[in-house]
């Protein structure tokens, strides 16, 4: 698993465009900070204190989502997570279900800000 000091999309974002946090049921929590412009993911960031499934289901997230336009970054999936293979199959299936859902939250808040 790549460090945490090494990961570029790893952590917090000054002035993002939209943002989202959601704690889960096993009490870790995600954040999602995303920067678009004209309907594309120029930058994305994630950060978690959580464990090292949670980082590498975070790290898979961003790292799809980075470039995208909005609506083709919707498409990417908890299986597609969990596929990738960056976390284990089912010890990390919650894990990849958090990034998604916390990623998507950051897309509703993009998407419903006026």
């Amino acid at each position: 698993m790549e460090n945490q000091q090494s990961d570029e999309l790893y952590g917090r974002m000054n002035d993002p465009t939209a943002a989202a946090s959601i704690q889960g049921l096993c009490q870790e929590e995600m954040e999602f900070f995303l920067v678009i412009r004209n309907e594309r993911i120029e930058d994305v960031r994630y950060y978690t204190e959580g464990c090292g499934n949670t980082r590498a289901c975070g790290r898979a997230v961003a790292r799809l989502a980075k470039g995208r336009s909005v609506a083709d970054a919707l498409s990417i999936s908890v299986g597609e997570i969990v596929r990738s293979g960056e976390c284990e199959p089912e010890a990390g299936r919650h894990c990849a279900i958090l990034a998604v859902t916390t990623f998507y939250r950051a897309i509703a808040d993009y998407l419903l800000t006026p």
